[in-house]
């Protein structure tokens, strides 16, 4: 019974991570739209943009173990 609770439990746990990479998806879908309709300006992009670098930094600070986020690993020498 708790191995079957357990698989049960990991397959809603990938299920919900396909829904995040699904929904992660649509966002340049959106934006590119936004941008279309008028109702994202370039100024606006740039500030979420400054936005989302500043939160970055800030995460690499707090968690020093945990520096560079997925896809964003420094140029090796």
């Amino acid at each position: 019974m708790a191995v079957a609770l357990e698989q049960e439990m990991k397959a809603k746990a990938e299920e919900a991570r396909a829904n995040v990479i699904q929904a992660e998806a649509e966002v340049p879908k959106a934006m590119a739209d936004a941008f279309r309709n008028g109702n994202l300006g370039i100024m606006d992009y740039y500030r979420m943009k400054n936005i989302q670098a500043d939160t970055s930094m800030r995460d690499s600070i707090a968690h020093p173990d945990n520096a560079h986020p997925a896809g964003h690993e420094p140029i090796s020498k």
